[in-house]
C-alpha cells in the first residue's frame, strides 16, 4: 500500500493534486480542505495517502494531516460510507471539526453535508464515537492559511467555487445561489468556498 508520496506538485485544483515523483506524475484525489493547505504548483508537497483498487479503477487518496487521513480509514469503513463519500465528509469538515460533531452528538451539523441522510450520520456518530479521541492529538488551533492563486484564465473563480460544490454533492442551482450570495470583491477562491460552504450549512 502507498502510504505517503512525497514530490513536486505539478498541478492541483480543489479535488485533485498531480505529484511528480522523480519523474513518475501521480494524479491525488484529495478534499477541499487539503487542497488549500497545499502550496502552489512547483513546490514540493507531502501527502499521507490511502489507495483505493477497484474492478474498474485505482485510486490515491491523499491528506495534508495524517489524522485526517487516519479518520478517512475510520469513515470508509461505516457502512454506507464509501471514498467518495468520506472525502465529501473531509471537504466540509476536517477531522478536528469532525470530532467536535462526533463529541457533541451534532447530528444536524452533518446532515447538512452533501449525501448525508439522518440515518448515516447517526451511524456514523455511534461508529466514531470511540474512535476520535485515539485519532486526534492537540494541535494548535487553526493555523495560518494561504491564498490560492490559480492560474486558469479560462474559469473564473466564481465557475471555480461552483464546480467544487457540485463535485462535493451540492446541486447546481443551490451551488450558483450560494456563490452569487458569498462573492466579494477581491475574494480569494478559498474564502469564496469557505464562506458559500457555511452559507449552505
Amino acid at each position: 500500500m502507498i502510504g505517503k508520496i512525497s514530490g513536486v506538485l505539478e498541478e492541483k485544483n480543489t479535488h485533485q493534486a498531480l505529484i511528480n515523483v522523480n519523474g513518475l506524475s501521480y494524479e491525488v484525489e484529495v478534499p477541499i480542505t487539503t487542497s488549500f493547505e497545499m502550496p502552489e504548483a512547483g513546490n514540493k508537497v507531502q501527502l499521507y495517502t490511502h489507495f483505493v483498487v477497484r474492478e474498474d479503477a485505482q485510486l490515491l487518496y491523499g491528506f495534508i494531516k495524517k489524522q485526517d487521513r487516519e479518520m478517512f480509514r475510520v469513515l470508509i469503513r461505516v457502512n454506507g460510507v464509501g471514498p467518495k463519500l468520506g472525502v465529501a465528509i473531509l471537504s466540509g469538515l476536517d477531522s478536528t471539526s469532525l470530532a467536535r460533531c462526533v463529541q457533541d452528538d451534532d447530528v444536524t451539523t452533518l446532515v447538512k453535508l452533501p449525501g448525508i441522510g439522518k440515518k448515516t450520520a447517526e451511524r456514523l456518530l455511534i461508529e466514531l464515537r470511540d474512535k476520535v479521541k485515539l485519532l486526534l492529538m492537540p494541535e494548535s488551533e487553526v493555523g495560518s492559511t494561504k491564498e490560492l492563486s490559480f492560474a486558469s484564465v479560462a474559469v473564473s473563480i466564481e465557475d471555480e467555487a461552483e464546480s467544487a460544490l457540485i463535485a462535493l454533492g451540492y446541486k447546481p442551482q443551490a451551488a450558483t445561489k450560494s456563490i452569487k450570495s458569498c462573492k466579494k470583491e477581491g475574494q480569494s477562491l478559498e474564502d469564496l468556498i469557505k464562506a458559500a460552504l457555511k452559507n449552505m450549512m
